[in-house]
């Protein structure tokens, strides 16, 4: 009996795959490349979500620096509690970048005597970092 080569489909897979892990990868075995493959895009989830934690922390731990140098309030807890109370709904990512680049602009979003129409009115700065209050 004769041999019987095998079609392109099979050939075509172990292609593409190569190709996914031409750039880290050493080895030309198909096992080996599938097992680098999975934990390649294991770890690119994992470190997706490790990623928004960091930034999360970073921008808590900016928001808190400014708030206990210009004395806003007496800690980063109590400040979101504060507005949230009364019904400010910014996000830390845009509190982050208030504090950093226009401290006055987050003095007045702290300040307890105003609403959420007021400090709109008066935050209407031309330093704007996007703040949206809703």
């Amino acid at each position: 009996m004769t041999r019987i080569s095998r079609g392109y489909i099979a050939r075509r897979r172990r292609t593409k795959m190569r190709s996914f892990a031409s750039g880290w990868s050493r080895s030309n075995l198909t096992r080996i490349i599938t097992q680098h493959q999975i934990k390649a895009l294991d770890s690119a989830h994992r470190d997706r979500e490790k990623k928004k934690r960091n930034f999360r922390c970073l921008w808590i731990t900016r928001i808190n620096a400014v708030i206990r140098k210009m004395w806003v309030s007496h800690s980063y807890s109590r400040f979101i509690h504060d507005l949230y109370k009364r019904g400010v709904l910014l996000n830390r990512k845009i509190l982050s970048q208030v504090a950093i680049f226009n401290n006055n602009c987050l003095y007045i979003i702290s300040n307890k005597n105003m609403i959420s129409n007021e400090i709109i009115k008066e935050v209407n700065c031309t330093n704007s970092t996007g703040i949206i209050i809703i």
